[in-house]
């Protein structure tokens, strides 16, 4: 009611009443995004091993894997020595299932980069995807010497020895996970539960 006596006032006051509403004004040229920035910017200089590592991350960000080993492979074919490079190429191929590859790149980021246990725990899972399970526990165990508190490497442990049968040694991987993460103590107490119901 309130509407219609406000319309009235307005048509009353001599100002025009129609349905009619003016065009819109025409939207802005859309501003390009990071993306489509990086993306021309390394084709006017494909030597600027910076932009592609960044044009990787914004790639890894999107979900695009092959597009971002390609940008990272163009990292380590200009500036080799980069070793993070080499790590995050060696995520990005266990990502896409390429356990060979991610190897390679993760063996190339040890040499720079020592004691890195989040490097120890990516190549450990490499190692078990592959099927060498001494080597995937041995590099886990150094992963959990270099950080003692790491979730994920005590996790990851843990199915690496049930995958061998060592429930016992699994079991143990669980108490330790008791002591600072019991989300991941429950996950792998579920698994451990799991291999004793299917035997």
């Amino acid at each position: 009611m309130r509407h219609r006596v406000a319309a009235a006032a307005l048509c009353a006051a001599g100002l025009a009443c129609s349905d009619a509403r003016p065009a819109p004004a025409p939207a802005p040229p859309a501003e390009p995004s990071d993306l489509e920035v990086l993306q021309e910017h390394v084709v006017r200089d494909p030597g600027d091993s910076a932009a592609w590592f960044h044009l990787a991350e914004l790639y890894d960000r999107a979900g695009l894997y092959p597009d971002e080993i390609d940008a990272l492979r163009k990292v380590v074919a200009l500036d080799p020595a980069m070793a993070y490079a080499h790590l995050r190429l060696g995520t990005a191929y266990n990502r896409l299932g390429e356990h060979r590859a991610a190897v390679e790149s993760f063996l190339r980021a040890e040499k720079a980069i020592k004691n890195q246990p989040v490097l120890y725990n990516n190549l450990a899972v490499s190692y078990g995807k592959l099927g060498r399970g001494d080597d995937e526990i041995a590099t886990l165990r150094r992963a959990i010497a270099l950080r003692p508190r790491y979730a994920t490497a005590h996790f990851n442990l843990g199915m690496a020895l049930l995958a061998r049968g060592d429930r016992a040694g699994a079991a143990e991987e669980r108490r330790i996970l008791d002591e600072f993460d019991e989300g991941a103590a429950a996950s792998l107490q579920k698994e451990i539960d799991a291999r004793g119901r299917s035997r």
